[in-house]
């Protein structure tokens, strides 16, 4: 374990410094979840120059693994895998939200003294179950009253896709706009998924899944993981000559039931932990350089965009039209190619929001890179039903 290095550690004064990140290839892959975890697992350590041995929590972000491939105690295992017995081990679930509610967990691991070293993991193994078998796995999240009428995700998507189009007077366009440049961005992710453009008239001509959405207002079934490695600030240099420290990180929830909410076009929860995340920081949405935002469908980065304070209610849409969300717009979002270009395979998505936020504020991001110090990541749980944010800055 880590002893060695505590040493001189003041809790008080000691900020959560992230020193390592992995992403492994997000699409169809042959191993099962305990491969793709200790994959990326082992690609961080090795990042960092650790040892499994230097790791006194392990966190694995994961939504469903007993649902999707009949794996439970994953966190056990990828311990074992690994070879970081006697690590203390903990799965985190908050459903699509998994990876954000990991890295809180991780913060608070070693924020609160509890530990010097802790490796969160996020990963999901879907694509080997059909496309019906995979929808009804996710939405089982959903409020049984929901559940048991047939209501899915997607469905609530074309409906407040609907409500935000109506009321907002904004073109059918706008929505397409996030996918195409979604989808360009993900062209220079060597990880992602999808590494082709598409043509806006592609995006508007596509199949019909929850009107007024289409098949690429959607993001894809993914399998992948990714990884990243917390320690105190004070023990950053001993693992990184550079590295990002946690300037800020919140969650919250809202209403399980999506009609209960007084406007279903205003996700709440975004709003709440990016305020509480903003003011641990003492940050304003200004500061942002760039973004990694909850794209499962191409009006979730719209609502988004707005909740967390980029755009006043309703202009979201203007943005994205006008370009100024583009790589080089004004708030760059999405470089990654967000969950529609790269992938989204649930538990490993809100990690990998922040593998690409670190490599961003690094400078590691290559052809991808933008001008970043600060970077926040957003990742949404279900329809809003929990979000956590999280902002990253470069170390000084």
């Amino acid at each position: 374990m880590v002893a060695a290095h505590s040493a001189g550690v003041d809790r008080n004064t000691d900020r959560v410094a992230v020193v390592a990140a992995s992403m492994t290839q997000f699409g169809e892959r042959d191993g099962w979840i305990r491969d793709l975890l200790a994959e990326a697992g082992q690609a961080c350590l090795a990042d960092a120059n650790a040892t499994a041995d230097e790791i006194d929590h392990l966190y694995v972000s994961n939504m469903a693994s007993g649902e999707f491939e009949g794996q439970t105690g994953v966190p056990n295992a990828l311990a074992h895998d690994l070879g970081a017995v006697p690590a203390y081990t903990a799965r985190i679930d908050q459903t699509s939200s998994s990876g954000g509610a990991g890295i809180y967990a991780a913060w608070q691991s070693v924020a609160s003294g509890a530990s010097d070293c802790t490796l969160l993991v996020g990963g999901e193994k879907m694509t080997h179950r059909s496309t019906a078998e995979a929808t009804d796995v996710i939405a089982s999240l959903t409020h049984p009253a929901e559940y048991k009428h047939g209501v899915t995700l997607p469905s609530f998507a074309g409906l407040t896709a609907r409500a935000y189009l109506d009321a907002y007077d904004a073109p059918r366009e706008s929505l397409g706009a996030v996918a195409v440049k979604n989808h360009e961005n993900g062209v220079d992710n060597p990880n992602a998924q999808f590494r082709e453009a598409v043509e806006l008239e592609t995006v508007l001509e596509s199949p019909i899944v929850a009107d007024p959405l289409r098949l690429y207002d959607f993001c894809p079934i993914t399998d992948g993981s990714a990884a990243l490695l917390f320690v105190p600030e004070s023990l950053a240099a001993s693992y990184a000559d550079e590295y990002a420290v946690v300037a800020g990180v919140a969650g919250a929830t809202d209403t399980h039931v999506v009609h209960e909410r007084p406007d279903p076009t205003t996700m709440g929860a975004v709003r709440d932990s990016g305020n509480a995340a903003f003011e641990m920081a003492d940050r304003e949405p200004a500061d942002v350089d760039v973004a990694e935002l909850h794209d499962m469908f191409t009006i979730l980065e719209l609502l988004q965009f707005e909740d967390l304070g980029f755009a006043q209610k309703g202009e979201g849409w203007r943005a994205a039209a006008d370009g100024r969300t583009a790589r080089d717009g004004e708030i760059p979002i999405n470089t990654s190619g967000g969950l529609k270009s790269k992938g989204h395979p649930l538990g490993a998505s809100g990690v990998a929001q922040a593998v690409e936020v670190y490599e961003q504020v690094l400078g590691e991001a290559g052809p991808r890179q933008v001008d970043a110090d600060v970077g926040l990541a957003c990742n949404v749980g279900g329809f809003g039903n929990c979000v956590t944010t999280t902002l990253l800055e470069v170390a000084e």
